[in-house]
């Protein structure tokens, strides 16, 4: 049994242990990589781990809640957490997509590697040095991310799972990028695109970027490692797609008006990085021309100063735009647990999934 608490233990004892495998490696290289070394371990040391509870999760909806042994533990754990180490090299690259200078409350990894290169006192510019690093170190956690999952499926006996767990991996892979490109495009060419299409592209960048990674992947991924049926496998489907839309939506709302001690972001940090999410695209529809003018004219000013983020806040929410993401946020929580009622999935591991599924959609953080 590995649930909760107990879940997060083994995923962060497997992740300690392969990376202090891979540290050897790196410190028998050049000592000159402890940096490398150290900061790999700091972004892999907390977090919600919600990935691999949903790929446990999805594990246990087909093997049954409590079924495995605890020798039989290992494909799975080992999956969950390449999980969290793809995630991390995902934070990497994406706070130095967004100039981010914090992830959790701590130096995002290239203003970590910035300040090695100051203190140092080392030629040339401490900036390029730290977005350069920041690069390797999410290309090193990412290739990581795929020997942690090979250990664990190649001790996978049934080799029909082990595949269908790394197919799912990789088109998670491929389409949590163009995810990605699709929101960094979405924030350059938005004013090229007709105001009538932002909400669907918005909606686009979600699914992709956020909804199928945060909850669907790890679900089938689990899933796949237990042997699901193409019905067991639809039914996680249909209910991780939606929860991971509610997901992405709350985090919409929290990188505006999340409480910074609480999510580790400075507040509206969305403001400042132009991010053309589902909230926007709503506001811009509710708005008069003249407060959308202003809306457009501030979004993506990285100097915002405190005053303009407060009065871009009131203007979003006075629109009732937070209301109707608010709403969307229920209606999409109900589509995904609606599923829950008539899945052929292990009953127990029902109560889980939905249990989860409040949790990940009406998080603060």
């Amino acid at each position: 049994m590995a649930h909760g608490s107990r879940l997060v233990d083994l995923v962060q004892h497997r992740i300690e242990g392969f990376l202090a495998d891979r540290s050897l490696i790196l410190r028998s290289i050049s000592p000159d990589l402890v940096p490398l070394d150290a900061f790999s371990k700091r972004f892999l040391s907390g977090g919600k781990r919600f990935r691999a509870r949903f790929c446990y999760s999805g594990f246990e909806a087909v093997a049954g809640r409590g079924s495995a042994q605890p020798a039989d533990l290992f494909p799975i754990i080992s999956a969950a957490s390449a999980l969290e180490l793809f995630h991390a090299a995902a934070l990497v690259h994406d706070d130095l997509i967004d100039n981010s200078d914090t992830r959790r409350g701590d130096p995002s990894a290239h203003r970590l590697f910035e300040r090695v290169h100051s203190d140092a006192g080392w030629d040339g510019d401490a900036g390029d040095f730290g977005r350069a690093a920041a690069i390797l170190l999410g290309d090193l956690l990412l290739g990581w991310s795929d020997e942690l999952l090979d250990e664990g499926l190649e001790a996978l006996p049934h080799r029909g799972r082990a595949r269908a767990a790394r197919a799912e991996f990789i088109r998670m892979r491929t389409e949590v990028t163009a995810g990605q490109y699709l929101d960094i495009l979405e924030e350059r060419a938005w004013r090229t695109r007709g105001d009538d299409e932002q909400r669907a592209r918005a909606e686009r960048v979600i699914v992709y970027k956020a909804a199928k990674y945060s909850v669907e992947s790890p679900l089938a991924i689990g899933a796949a490692i237990a042997g699901a049926s193409p019905q067991q496998l639809q039914s996680l489907r249909d209910f991780g797609l939606p929860l991971g839309i509610a997901y992405q939506l709350r985090d919409d709302l929290l990188g505006v008006y999340g409480d910074p001690e609480v999510t580790g972001k400075p507040a509206g940090d969305d403001l400042r990085e132009g991010k053309r999410t589902m909230l926007i695209a709503i506001a811009r529809e509710r708005l008069a021309a003249g407060p959308r003018n202003v809306l457009d004219e501030l979004l993506g000013d990285p100097d915002l100063e405190s005053d303009q983020i407060r009065m871009l806040q009131r203007t979003i929410e006075s629109c009732g735009a937070v209301d109707e993401v608010e709403e969307l946020i229920g209606a999409w929580l109900a589509k995904a647990t609606d599923v829950l009622e008539d899945a052929p999935i292990d009953a127990a591991a029902k109560a889980e999934l939905g249990s989860l599924a409040s949790d990940v959609a009406r998080r603060a953080s």
